[in-house]
């Protein structure tokens, strides 16, 4: 009978603290709000307004959008990534294809042929490898 694996399922899926709200969510929301806490106390109330709320939306769209199945900052990383180093390969096309022909018609010569001279095992080294054949692997000869 095979053995039987446990495989595990909803890897993709986080773990959530209270309801619905995950460890990720929950620390960003958290960092939000300290920075909201402080605006609110530093700052008067118009500016802080001006700031606090869309500070506090762009945490929301953090910790709760979702792209392509991947948490919203990873969409950010990666959208940073690929406009500092685009993947975008460009053929410089200065070969013709009458070139290209005449390059595949060339034939390749074959490798030379390297005669290789085996040595043979002595009488002792098969008086030790038959050893070890039936001892079945105890017998261990120094090397």
């Amino acid at each position: 009978m095979p053995e039987q694996f446990v495989v595990p399922q909803f890897i993709d899926s986080e773990d959530t603290i209270f309801g619905p709200v995950t460890a990720r969510q929950f620390v960003i929301l958290m960092v939000v709000g300290l920075f909201d806490f402080l605006a609110f106390k530093l700052l008067p109330f118009v500016p802080f307004l001006l700031i606090g709320i869309p500070v506090l939306i762009l945490g929301g769209i953090i910790a709760f959008t979702r792209i392509n199945g991947q948490p919203f900052h990873f969409f950010i990383l990666n959208l940073v990534q690929s406009l500092k180093k685009p993947r975008l390969r460009v053929w410089d096309k200065t070969v013709s294809d009458a070139m290209l022909r005449e390059y595949m018609k060339q034939e390749i010569p074959p490798p030379p042929v390297v005669f290789v001279r085996k040595t043979y095992a002595g009488s002792s080294r098969l008086q030790e490898i038959s050893l070890v054949v039936n001892t079945g692997g105890i017998y261990k000869p120094e090397e």
